[in-house]
């Protein structure tokens, strides 16, 4: 099951800033990352937004002012957050949590690009 792979850094601590929208983590290998709600809404691991295949991904669009009302616990490996435009269905591994962290800046600018592309708006 992702994230109990005897590799995989675990949280160590997890707070959500409510007034900046951001989900700050730090792992028990001593790295730490600042993700935006909206980051992790348009990178939600769910199949509304990934599909159930490579191409099917479906693009995330007017989320920038998403907010995160509540955090739940997954077992011992993941959390499941509900955001406030009502997603809630995204289960985030330790390891893609930790993945989004290390790609942040790469994925990022990628979700820009395919909006540009796409002519659509993140308001």
């Amino acid at each position: 099951m992702a994230g109990l792979d005897a590799n995989t850094p675990v949280p160590t601590d997890i707070k959500l800033h409510q007034q900046s929208r951001v989900m700050e983590i730090a792992f028990d290998n001593g790295r730490r990352f600042e993700l935006s709600y909206e980051y992790l809404r348009v990178y939600s691991p769910s199949a509304e937004v990934r599909g159930h295949g490579t191409g099917q991904e479906v693009l995330q669009k007017g989320k920038k002012n998403v907010g995160i009302g509540e955090i739940e616990a997954v077992g011992r490996y993941a959390v499941r957050p509900t955001f406030t435009d009502g997603h809630d269905s995204g289960i985030y591994s330790w390891d893609y949590l930790f993945m989004l962290g290390e790609r942040k800046d790469e994925l990022w600018q990628q979700y820009l690009e395919n909006m540009e592309k796409a002519g659509a708006s993140r308001e």
